[in-house]
């Protein structure tokens, strides 16, 4: 099995978990038409002021928002303590663009940490590099007002400095305020991308030393992810968005930990009228793939603006809810297996248990090469039900007859099991 270089942050416990919920949260919720909305749309600040102006989420209530992630199975959690429109959850010092200044009235922060830390999930703050609302953020490609006439006299009064220092003041708030933070998710970086001669951000706009200096200092052990545009070397964890990796995933060369996030549908942020959203199949698949290549998946919930997971994301939660009620042990602590799995399968494996997750159901049989001899025992996880081995030259089953001398066959129903990805746990020997 791959083995990735030891990190800085403490990782043990993020590699076990495997299994994340990720919540864009901000004032694109009133919006409901994607969190990149201000940048698509080209709105200006007094523009997006209506939705500041009426950010009320009188139904909030992250003690249901946390219930529902760990009946899912979620072991940990991500939150945008501010996106790229520059709205800020908590009571920050440092703006007055900020939760208790909207009809909200309060921190919303606080109660979220407190609610999901009483439900056992892991906190993590995602922070965003890139600011459409601060008066020192330089205009560029994303910014909404790229394509004003006068970019360049827009510019001149603004310093990425201050900017720099801004932001660290705030991580300097997110990392002492609210008791022990076990990731930060910054996000993102883009040097590269030029527009219109108004260049791209990274590291040096950013101060990504100076600002990844501060989080070691302030938290030794937390999760850093890798979109800070520092050496790979930085970054404990890696992180693939809307992407399912075929493999581990490899940066430079070698194994690194990795995360992919993933969206219940097309959009992070709360979409009304988006309908590309996933069937049960592909969310249980796409968990079952990320551990099956070594990695974490984060699954990402855009709450409402009245503060809830409409109907479709709890609809998905509970995909999940019930299928890791049988399953999780197939997921917790798992990783990508030394075996390769028959098509349509993948498996995981955690020690001497070996986890098969059938992805399309078969008839009557289903063949492992190169594992004859290596199973002692074979259930259903589900309900721990016996799945018959079929050792080669010891059965005359036509089925098995023209194995390879190495193929261990499995007899499975002949009716799928009435889970959405089956799993069949096999004891190795």
């Amino acid at each position: 099995m791959l083995t990735p270089a030891p990190t800085r942050g403490d990782t043990s416990w993020f590699v076990h978990d495997r299994f994340g919920m990720f919540i864009h949260w901000g004032l694109y919720a009133l919006a409901a038409r994607h969190e990149w909305v201000k940048s698509r749309e080209k709105i200006d600040d007094a523009s997006y002021q209506r939705y500041f102006d009426h950010f009320d989420p009188d139904l909030y209530d992250p003690r249901a928002w946390a219930r529902a992630a760990r009946e899912a199975g979620m072991k940990y959690v991500v939150i945008t303590t501010k996106h790229h429109e520059g709205f800020c959850l908590w009571d920050t010092q440092y703006t007055d663009y900020k939760a208790p200044n909207t009809p909200a009235k309060r921190d919303l922060l606080k109660p979220f940490v407190e609610a999901f830390r009483a439900e056992g999930l892991r906190i993590g703050f995602y922070y965003s590099l890139i600011d459409w609302h601060h008066p020192d953020f330089l205009i560029d490609v994303f910014h909404p007002l790229r394509d004003h006439p006068n970019v360049a006299q827009l510019n001149a009064g603004r310093d990425m400095r201050r900017y720099a220092a801004y932001m660290r003041n705030q991580v300097r708030e997110l990392l002492t305020g609210y008791g022990s933070v076990d990731i930060i998710w910054f996000d993102f970086s883009y040097p590269n991308r030029e527009y219109n001669g108004l260049p791209g951000k990274g590291r040096v706009d950013w101060e990504s030393e100076a600002l990844l200096r501060l989080v070691r200092d302030l938290a030794p052990d937390i999760i850093v992810n890798n979109r800070l545009d520092l050496p790979t070397e930085f970054a404990d964890v890696h992180t693939p968005e809307q992407f399912q990796p075929r493999e581990w995933v490899h940066v430079d060369g070698e194994p690194v930990v990795w995360e992919t996030c993933q969206t219940f549908s097309g959009s992070w942020g709360y979409h009304r009228d988006e309908m590309t959203w996933k069937s049960p199949e592909q969310l249980i698949q796409m968990l079952v793939n990320s551990v099956a290549c070594g990695g974490n998946l984060l699954m990402n919930v855009g709450p409402t603006a009245r503060g809830t997971f409409d109907d479709r994301a709890l609809a998905a939660l509970k995909v999940y809810a019930d299928w890791m009620r049988l399953h999780s042990r197939s997921i917790y602590g798992c990783t990508q297996s030394e075996f390769t799995a028959p098509t349509d399968c993948r498996f995981t494996q955690n020690g001497k248990r070996l986890y098969l997750h059938i992805f399309s159901w078969p008839f009557r049989h289903l063949h492992l090469d190169g594992m004859a001899g290596r199973v002692e025992y074979a259930q259903l996880l589900h309900d721990a039900s016996e799945v018959r081995l079929l050792e080669p030259g010891k059965h005359n089953e036509w089925s098995i007859a023209q194995t390879a001398a190495d193929t261990l066959t499995l007899e499975l129903p002949v009716v799928k099991p009435r889970v959405t990805v089956p799993v069949v746990e096999l004891f190795l020997r």
